[in-house]
Order: C-alpha cells, then sequence, then structure tokens
C-alpha cells in the first residue's frame, strides 16, 4: 500500500497538519522536538490502531483538544484504495472507519495497510532480552494473518484469568474442580496454535534474512535464527507439547502465581554463524543485523500480502557509516522494499543519493508542528 495523504487534527503537536506524500521516498527534516517522529506515530496509529511508541491515547491527544483525528487515503497495487480515519474522544474511547464506515473492533485495522518501523530502539531487537523479538514476530504474523492476532488476544486473554486465578490461590482462595484444568487445555489449544505459526514463519523469514543480508551487502558473516519454545520440542506437536509444558509446571506455577510455559515466554535466537549475536557481535553487527531484520520484514509482507509495505523510518542513519547510508537509500530510493517516510534532522545525508528533483519523492520541513513541502533545490542548503 502507499500513502497518497495523510492529516492529522490535534494529534501531539499537530493542531492541522495534512501530507500529500510522494510514492517512494518522503523525508521529513527539522529540528529536535519539531514533531517529525509524531507524524510516522499517526501513521502508525492508522495502520495498528495504537502508538507504536507505546503511548496513551490520552497522553497523544492535544492540551486542551476535545479529541483528535488521523486520517489517511492509500493505494494498493493489487488490493482496493482505502480511507482510514481513527479518533479518539476521552470518555468515549477511540473509533477506527475505513472507507466511513466504523469498524466494530479496533484491531481489524491491523494488516489493512502492512507497516515496518525502524527506530534507534531496535538495537533492542538483536542485544536486548526476547521481549523485543516476540515482538516482531506477533507485530509480524498479526498483520500478515488476521488469525493470528485472534488466536493471540484470545490467548493474552486466558493468561490473564489464568494468572489471576493463580494468585488467588497463592493467597488460599480454593478453586473448583477442574477449574485449572480448563484455563490449561484453553492455553494449550491456543498456545499451540501460535506456537505452529510462528515455527513456519520464522522457516521462510531465515531464508529472507540471508536475502536482506545480501541486499544490504553486510559483510561478517551468515545470519541465522533458532526458535525456543518455553515448552520444549519433544518431538510431539505443539499443542501436545504445552499441554504436558502446562501440567509439569503447575505446582511451581502455583507457587509463584504465574504461568511458566507458553509463547509468551518463548525465545528467539540471532546469530551470525552460529553463535548468539547478543554476547559476541561488535555494535556495527548488532545495527547492521537488526537493519537486516526490518529489511526480511518488508520483503515478507510483499511476498505474503501482494503488497509493499509502509516503511516508517525514525531518525535511523545517525549512527550508520556513508557507505552502509548509501546502500539503504539506493533500496528505498528503487522502491523495492515500499514507500517510506523518514525522519532526520538535516538533510545533508540524502542530497546526492534521493533525487527530490524526481516526482516520487519528496521533500519537508517540519518545525512547531507545522509540515511544509520544499522546493528540492533546497535539499543541500536547509539546515
Amino acid at each position: 500500500m502507499r500513502l497518497r495523504r495523510l492529516s492529522l487534527s490535534s494529534f501531539r503537536g499537530h493542531p492541522d497538519t495534512e501530507i500529500e506524500a510522494a510514492p517512494r521516498v518522503n523525508l521529513l527534516v527539522g529540528p529536535n522536538g519539531a514533531g517529525k517522529t509524531n507524524v510516522l506515530e499517526a501513521l502508525g496509529y492508522l495502520c495498528l490502531g495504537k502508538s507504536f511508541l507505546g503511548a496513551s491515547d490520552a497522553t497523544v491527544l492535544q492540551r486542551g483538544a476535545p479529541h483528535f483525528v488521523v486520517e489517511g487515503s492509500l493505494e494498493g497495487e493489487d488490493r482496493p484504495d482505502v480511507r482510514l480515519r481513527v479518533a479518539f474522544v476521552p470518555g468515549e474511547g477511540k473509533r477506527a472507519f475505513v472507507n466511513g464506515a466504523p469498524l466494530d473492533r479496533l484491531t481489524a485495522l491491523v494488516g489493512r495497510a502492512p507497516v515496518v518501523v525502524l527506530s534507534p530502539d531496535d538495537r533492542d531487537l538483536t542485544a536486548g532480552g526476547p521481549v523485543e523479538r516476540r515482538r516482531l514476530l506477533d507485530a509480524t504474523l498479526s498483520q500478515a494473518y488476521p488469525v493470528y492476532l485472534d488466536d493471540l488476544l484470545k490467548y493474552r486473554r486466558a493468561l490473564k484469568q489464568k494468572n489471576t486465578l493463580l494468585q488467588q490461590t497463592r493467597r488460599g482462595r480454593p478453586l473448583a474442580p477442574g477449574t485449572m484444568d480448563a484455563w490449561d487445555e484453553e492455553l494449550a489449544l491456543l498456545g499451540g496454535r501460535v506456537v505452529e505459526r510462528r515455527r513456519a514463519f520464522l522457516e521462510r523469514f531465515s531464508d529472507l534474512l540471508v536475502e536482506a543480508h545480501v541486499l544490504l551487502g553486510t559483510p561478517g558473516g551468515d545470519p541465522t535464527l533458532r526458535y525456543s519454545p518455553s515448552s520444549g520440542t519433544d518431538g510431539s506437536d505443539d499443542t501436545d507439547a504445552l499441554r504436558r509444558a502446562l501440567a509439569r509446571t503447575r505446582r511451581r506455577s502455583g507457587e509463584l502465581g504465574r504461568t511458566l510455559v507458553g509463547p509468551h515466554l518463548d525465545e528467539v535466537e540471532f546469530q551470525i554463524d552460529g553463535f548468539d549475536l547478543r554476547p559476541y557481535a561488535s555494535q556495527g553487527q548488532h545495527r547492521t543485523f537488526a537493519l537486516a531484520v526490518r529489511v526480511a520484514q518488508s520483503l515478507f509482507f510483499r511476498e505474503r500480502t501482494d503488497e509493499p509495505p509502509l516503511l516508517l523510518l525514525d531518525d535511523v542513519f545517525g549512527p550508520l557509516d556513508p557507505a552502509r547510508t548509501r546502500v539503504v537509500l539506493d533500496l528505498l530510493v528503487s522502491g523495492e522494499l515500499g514507500q517510506s517516510l523518514i525522519t532526520a534532522a538535516r538533510p545533508e545525508p540524502f542530497s546526492g543519493v534521493v533525487p527530490f528533483e524526481d516526482d516520487a519523492h519528496a521533500l519537508f520541513h517540519v518545525e512547531r508542528g507545522a509540515v511544509t513541502a520544499l522546493d528540492p533545490s533546497l535539499s543541500t542548503t536547509l539546515s
């Protein structure tokens, strides 16, 4: 999908902003705090129904405003054009609309316009704990397979309810016979399907990661993945394995007041030449591997949905060396990965690489919540 027009009303520092996007590279430059990231965040609302920064809706609402509205018009290569709208009113909540019709569930937005977000925090994908890698799995699969998102949300609700019961039993409250059996069976059925889908995805994603590694011209070893479900791998299917693991850990789960196995605790290990990336990789290897993960994610969306994703790159070029920056920008200029919206404090790294004089690309200046389309000739002089 490609963004044609984006409008923000009372969203963060943007009282009334409208952007006409170019089909490939859209660069937003301006000083820190000007509102560049907020534009990407607003587009994330249209694609995911929420802030990819983890902010609450009340926080996003401009101070003193009665509501915020984000609206975007998108065109597809194979999918029909679509108009998406998200509105939030304090005390009433958040609503989503597609072509003017309200959606029953906010999650029905997810996957209509696949999105890939690149940010400086991506280093946590490779250097941090398993939470970010599970989030990568869930964000990708939820946008590609509505049934996965449905199973994941049901699993999380069942897990929350079971953990509440475990905490109550720790405090001495008795349960009716069979109660914990019923919850464990629910978790095994839902969690088994989540794990099975993750396995199938990672098998394909590992090949796409190698392809991304090649596209980026990344030296220094071959990338691989290893998925380690917390329920273990005992040769049975994932539902049976999780069912047995839940039974095996039930006593300890009761003592601690939380469920000790399931997809909420699974791990994905990123490797270079068979070695865990976390303790062995250099700073540069962490950055380039995380970048390759996002490129692979983009390739997956194009393959799975027959549509290129929207790429939101928030201040990611600063840590990259000039050679790696040039490779990434050449990919973005080609449009092979999809349409991109990029934030940067200065335009110099893009000058001479992104041909802003071409209508396929656009340059914008952002300051104090105002976004202005700029003449391409200013790309080398704007500070």
